[in-house]
């Protein structure tokens, strides 16, 4: 995976200051898993005091162009260089949507109709689910518009 100039930075103050997307997001008014999008270049700062409250949460200065960079997103979708992705975790994702993408989408349809599920209205949760001591859960919870298919 290529990472910009700005995610390396990004990503070596927060270790550098040992501090979790939870407690970024928590000093943003954001959720985590959006922070981390915006750490890989995947989300966008709103405007110049998103940027600044970054700064001060990382101890970091931003020149202009990073202001910019952070601002302006480059292109989505980039980070994967290869499908199916040879990361195990991220392979998992690929393989869940092999074997259940199909019956997921068909239940869908049958509760909303004809259309998608929009991964721009959209929020993703990341639980983690303790009850089974022995097993701790992950809980992934997506929540998209739906887009009716229009007619014509």
């Amino acid at each position: 995976m290529e990472l910009s100039d700005i995610s390396k930075q990004l990503l070596d103050a927060k270790r550098e200051k040992n501090i979790t997307f939870t407690d970024i997001a928590q000093q943003l008014g954001r959720d985590e898993v959006w922070v981390a999008a915006l750490f890989y270049g995947q989300a966008t700062c709103s405007d110049d005091e998103e940027c600044r409250k970054l700064s001060d949460t990382l101890s970091i200065h931003f020149s202009p162009e990073q202001i910019h960079q952070l601002k302006h997103s480059s292109y989505k979708g980039l980070l994967i260089p290869s499908f199916p992705p040879t990361d195990p975790l991220l392979y998992r994702f690929h393989e869940i949507l092999l074997q259940f993408g199909v019956p997921m989408k068909e239940i869908i349809h049958e509760k909303f109709g004809d259309g998608i599920m929009s991964a721009v209205d959209f929020t993703v949760k990341i639980d983690k689910d303790e009850t089974i001591k022995d097993a701790p859960r992950v809980n992934i919870n997506m929540s998209g518009k739906f887009l009716p298919y229009k007619r014509w």
